[in-house]
């Protein structure tokens, strides 16, 4: 069964960085885009970056450009993401998404991990 699991997460301090994983199985991790999303508490969920099987980035949150680094490394069925000159407002639980149908991203997904927490705060 497919099974997404992140980790890489804490506490950091405003203008820290931190570098999420996702480890994939139960798919052919390489020819599925890939996806990064949050959770603010309270709210609903929020697109964070996209990457497409090949390695392309293909969405990024406005306010995390510049700042933030999605990639992905097929042979060990890993995504990540590389969080920079973090924020408070970029506190919230982060997971990783698989998109629905393999090929090009739909921006549609149907498995999401569980989730690393992320809190920025001094």
């Amino acid at each position: 069964q497919v099974q997404l699991v992140e980790s890489g997460g804490g506490l950091v301090q405003p203008g820290g960085s931190l570098r999420l994983s996702c480890v994939a199985s139960g798919f052919a991790f390489n020819t599925y885009s890939m996806y990064w999303v949050r959770q603010h508490p309270g709210k609903g969920l929020e697109w964070v970056a996209g990457i497409n099987s090949g390695g392309d980035t293909i969405y990024s949150i406005e306010s995390a450009k510049g700042r933030f680094t999605i990639s992905r490394d097929n042979a060990r069925n890993t995504l990540y993401l590389q969080m920079n000159s973090l924020r408070s407002e970029d506190t919230a639980m982060y997971y990783c998404a698989k998109d629905r149908a393999s090929g090009s991203g739909s921006f549609n997904y149907d498995y999401r991990g569980q989730g690393t927490q992320v809190t920025v705060s001094s």
